[in-house]
């Protein structure tokens, strides 16, 4: 299996080591900007994509945000199946296009949202399955430190903190309306508040708060760049009872602080090695993955309906 990577930062090198832990045979290429790029171990380099000899069998589109649109455009022309890193693009401009050509190919497209395989997650959509549980209301919360991210970088260079880049807190943090959507489904309303309110000295949005009204209940969303404790909650409160799912911990505990399901030794790499045997698996039954490009971009409607 030959696999092509586009962008080689912290997330490729990610989904390459889901990719050697999956005991697959393959080829990785990386496709690089300088012919004196540094060499990766196990990994060949290419530098343009005329004239190709290589038959690839899936690319991951994981450079930054704002590239993401040139990239996939080129790729779907050339019939290559896409996992493309969230969000699949930062604005909408032309995406209706995009997403005609991909659909015209036929091709298969997945946007990389891992914490769909986080087990607590997946607990909790098994147990929204139950259609008799009344939902009063949903809390969601995710703020950590942006300097935090990426240890021994200045963080105000990296894409997060420019908006030009595809930066920003709403965007970086897409995970919690992609699970939130796919959890509960579409919402009949939307509002949002998204601001640059922090001392981090960065131009890209660090607060963001979404309002997502259903028909008999509302999700809250906030997220941030500036808590120095992360935390990344669920909170859905029901009838008889709430469940509160901590993700960084990966438990659940009840309205009674019992804890309901829990994986203390959970790694949260794993969501990234459930993720590509799933779409490989999509590829090789020739089935269409959840998450497909057009099913993603119905959510990022969502998160850029007020930037």
């Amino acid at each position: 299996m030959n696999i092509l990577i586009i962008g080689l930062g912290s997330i490729a090198r990610k989904h390459i080591y889901a990719l050697q832990s999956l005991s697959l045979d393959i080829n990785i290429y990386a496709l690089r900007s300088n012919i004196n790029s540094e060499i990766e171990k196990k990994i060949e380099n290419i530098y343009n994509l005329d004239n190709l000899e290589i038959s690839f069998d899936f690319a991951i589109i994981s450079n930054p945000t704002h590239l993401h649109f040139e990239f996939i455009e080129k790729l779907a022309k050339l019939n290559i199946p896409l996992f493309i890193e969230k969000p699949a693009v930062h604005n909408l401009k032309d995406i209706g296009e995009l997403i005609k050509l991909i659909e015209s190919k036929r091709l298969i497209t997945y946007v990389a949202c891992n914490l769909r395989f986080h087990p607590c997650i997946g607990y909790l959509k098994n147990k929204l399955s139950d259609e008799y549980l009344k939902i009063n209301e949903v809390n969601v919360y995710c703020g950590s430190y942006l300097p935090d991210w990426r240890p021994n970088v200045d963080f105000r260079k990296v894409y997060s903190a420019n908006a030009s880049m595809g930066g920003g807190v709403h965007l970086d943090l897409f995970h919690e309306l992609d699970y939130v959507n796919w959890l509960f489904g579409t919402p009949n309303q939307t509002n949002s508040t998204l601001r640059n309110v922090s001392s981090l000295q960065i131009n890209a949005i660090d607060y963001a708060n979404y309002i997502l009204e259903y028909s008999t209940f509302t999700a809250n969303i906030v997220l941030n760049y500036y808590r120095k404790k992360a935390k990344r909650v669920i909170e859905v409160v029901f009838d008889n009872e709430i469940l509160e799912v901590d993700l960084i911990n990966s438990k659940i505990v009840d309205n009674n602080d019992e804890i309901i399901f829990e994986t203390p030794n959970f790694d949260i790499r794993n969501t990234y090695n459930y993720q590509l045997d799933y779409f490989i698996n999509c590829l090789k039954e020739n089935i269409a993955p959840m998450n497909s490009l057009r099913e993603s971009v119905e959510i990022l409607k969502i998160v850029l309906k007020d930037e």
